[in-house]
């Protein structure tokens, strides 16, 4: 089912929760088990604890479209009480839901009977006081806000600002700044529409915030380069404050040059110095003190340079490929074709090719590392270039905050590996 293909992972701040979005609008939030006493090692299964529709397939009248409830990402909030709160979006509306728990129910209501059902008045004699009674625990999730009509564009991103109070969404031309409780207004900061749209030539890809100056954001764009703002300069952030990229080699001009050069992901590191891009073929990290060129490139699938005109005519040349950090910023992680995905250490330049699928994931099978060979010969576990599966692909990864934990989404299967336990 086209409904099932996971389109989003998010683990929370504490690395409990891991929650997936789906094409079907549905949101699957996995719990992580508790240690048990007598198996110590068992902790970091996770399963199943609250499974809601969160979008619906909708209809624009006025402009005859449909309007998909593909969940296009989720950003959890810091928890602050017992319960969880999480953004999710489709194309055009935000919502705010609210996860929690109920394990008792209250009895004894006077106005109504156990049914809900409204009471005679002229029956009630006596008042009652109503008791909670113990029951089999329940997960709710209830949307609590609901922020629609302020984009005209797809939104491919949302992203929650450090002090809590309010939050981004980014579309294909403007980026728009929510307060948690305001739903029928939002705040534009960025608009990059032209007056004549004939003279379009970049989009907005991506956006995020900054994890702990909540003034400050970056954006990147289709045509490459990364933009940093600071929301104290001016009310619209027209000018950015800092502009990185990276001049062209001309050796690598082509035809392609301009759609592998487009950024498809952009994220802050934890410590808020780097920022790393994704664009087609590869990873950078860039130095938020310097701007014209980034400090690290990874090739992901370098062999793939000599197919993109095959990787044109299939479209995959425009697969939106995500990248994610480790906790401690130390090692990058993104994927590729074939489930593979592809992992970077910073310190030691040392990568590795992994690969997410059913014949490796039994329960405390070790992954083995793949290799992909493009000329000559091929030794006998190396995988050549002619027979890889485009149709598999890894767009959508995460890590666990502090751990060595992944989760990885495979079309419509969800991994989860984490490193080996003494």
């Amino acid at each position: 089912f086209s409904a099932d293909i996971i389109s989003t992972v998010e683990f929370n701040h504490t690395g409990e929760l891991l929650a997936t979005g789906d094409k079907g609008g549905r949101v699957v939030i996995f719990q992580r088990e508790q240690e048990s006493k007598n198996q110590p090692h068992r902790r970091g299964e996770y399963n199943v604890y609250s499974t809601f529709q969160s979008h619906e397939p909708e209809f624009d009248y006025l402009k005859s479209l449909e309007i998909e409830e593909k969940i296009n990402k989720i950003r959890w909030l810091p928890q602050q009480n017992a319960a969880y709160f999480l953004l999710s979006t489709n194309d055009k509306t935000v919502k705010l839901w609210k996860v929690s728990e109920r394990d008792k129910r209250p009895e004894g209501y006077n106005l109504k009977d156990e049914d809900g059902r409204l009471r005679d008045p002229s029956m009630i004699t006596m008042l009652r006081v109503p008791v909670l009674r113990p029951m089999d625990l329940m997960v709710e999730a209830t949307p609590r806000r609901v922020f629609a009509n302020a984009h005209t564009y797809h939104i491919n991103s949302i992203s929650v600002n450090s002090d809590y109070e309010t939050y981004m969404s980014a579309d294909d031309l403007r980026i728009n700044l929510w307060n948690f409780e305001i739903t029928n207004q939002s705040f534009n900061i960025v608009d990059i529409k032209p007056a004549n749209m004939e003279e379009l030539t970049e989009v907005i890809t991506a956006a995020e915030f900054h994890p702990h100056h909540c003034n400050t954001f970056v954006y990147s764009s289709s045509k490459g380069t990364i933009r940093l703002c600071d929301m104290r300069a001016a009310a619209l952030c027209d000018r950015h404050s800092k502009f990185f990229e990276e001049p062209e080699d001309p050796s690598n001009r082509s035809f392609f040059s301009e759609i592998i050069s487009s950024i498809s992901d952009v994220k802050f590191s934890h410590s808020g110095r780097y920022i790393m891009t994704r664009d087609y073929l590869t990873v950078k990290v860039w130095d938020l003190n310097m701007e014209n060129r980034p400090i690290e490139t990874y090739q992901v699938h370098d062999y793939l340079r000599s197919k993109l005109c095959s990787l044109y005519e299939n479209d995959c040349i425009f697969d939106k490929f995500e990248c994610v950090w480790n906790g401690s910023d130390s090692v990058i992680m993104t994927g590729s074709y074939n489930n593979f995905f592809r992992m970077f250490d910073r310190n030691t330049k040392r990568d590795v090719t992994l690969e997410a699928s059913r014949e490796n994931s039994k329960p405390r099978a070790i992954l083995k590392p793949r290799k992909v060979c493009v000329g000559g010969k091929r030794r006998k576990d190396e995988i050549s270039v002619d027979s890889l599966d485009f149709s598999k692909k890894i767009l959508h990864t995460a890590w666990h905050p502090s751990e060595n934990i992944i989760a990885v989404a495979a079309t419509n299967n969800l991994y989860i590996f984490q490193d080996k336990v003494n």
